[in-house]
């Protein structure tokens, strides 16, 4: 018997097969990287690409975690900074949310506008006075100049409020009943109950910590502050760049984000479309 195929099942394998086909297209930079991080340098450029090296070179991670690129001490001072941003930009952002969701008080309205106002403005306008203030109060060249600003979130503060926004407010109102003032009813009611908006902050800033690039730049000068970033540019010097050595750098501080996203993908996709955002 000839299975007949109606429009929409032809529809959504049609859908199916340009999904996979963009999947690998999207997928294939980082299986060349992969690739290539296991290469000698005389073979990473070959054509047509050779996608399974013919030579196996182990010792391109080898070389790249040895003592000689201090990569260990760019990844610990890359791991330090991420949490402590992470932490503070929950904290901060989730009692942000809050309040300008469930407090009533006079201006609430018109001071969120305002901040959130601040996302129009380029982050490259606010290097020099920042750089300025900074260097004033001795946090140039230390891990803080870093770590303040990324703990206090526009974006942040927008998701938690979205959030809470739909949780009701009858838990509010109940937890004034029993007595409970406000910073109770946020850490025992609310918060609780923003798992998924919290983990979707998480990613993104992971994320935006983790490849930060620009403000180690400007603040930090000792190359034992160095983050990963800036630590990939230790293998470019005047004789030219080690790709190989390049490629198992890359491979190597990109593996934190893949298990994060991974481990975290369902209370993102959830907190996402909990708080509008979609």
């Amino acid at each position: 018997m000839i299975k007949r195929f109606t429009l929409p099942t032809v529809t959504k394998m049609a859908v199916t097969l340009l999904m996979c086909g963009l999947a690998i297209l999207i997928i294939s930079p980082f299986l060349w990287m992969l690739s290539a991080s296991f290469k000698i340098p005389a073979h990473i450029f070959n054509y047509p690409v050779e996608w399974i090296p013919k030579e196996w070179n182990f010792r391109n991670y080898g070389t790249v975690w040895g003592e000689k690129y201090q990569f260990m001490q760019y990844y610990w001072n890359t791991i330090k900074i991420t949490l402590l941003t992470i932490f503070g930009s929950l904290l901060t952002s989730s009692l942000a949310g809050f309040a300008f969701a469930k407090l009533n008080f006079k201006g609430r309205d018109v001071l969120f506008l305002l901040y959130l106002a601040t996302m129009i403005i380029p982050s490259q306008v606010l290097l020099v006075p920042r750089f300025i203030v900074f260097d004033y109060v001795g946090l140039v060249n230390s891990h803080w100049a870093i770590i303040l600003p990324g703990i206090f979130s526009v974006i942040g503060t927008f998701l938690m409020r979205q959030f809470f926004i739909t949780v009701p407010g009858e838990l509010l109102e109940a937890g004034k009943v029993d007595g409970a003032g406000y910073w109770r009813i946020y850490w025992q009611i609310f918060l609780p109950l923003a798992k998924p908006a919290l983990v979707s902050l998480l990613i993104l800033t992971f994320t935006w910590s983790w490849n930060e690039y620009e403000n180690p730049l400007i603040f930090l000068r000792d190359s034992s502050l160095y983050t990963l970033p800036l630590g990939l540019t230790n293998f470019v010097d005047e004789n030219g760049t080690d790709y190989t050595l390049v490629m198992a750098a890359s491979v190597s501080s990109l593996v934190p984000l893949i298990v994060i996203v991974a481990f975290f993908q369902k209370w993102f996709v959830e907190g996402i479309a909990n708080t509008g955002l979609k």
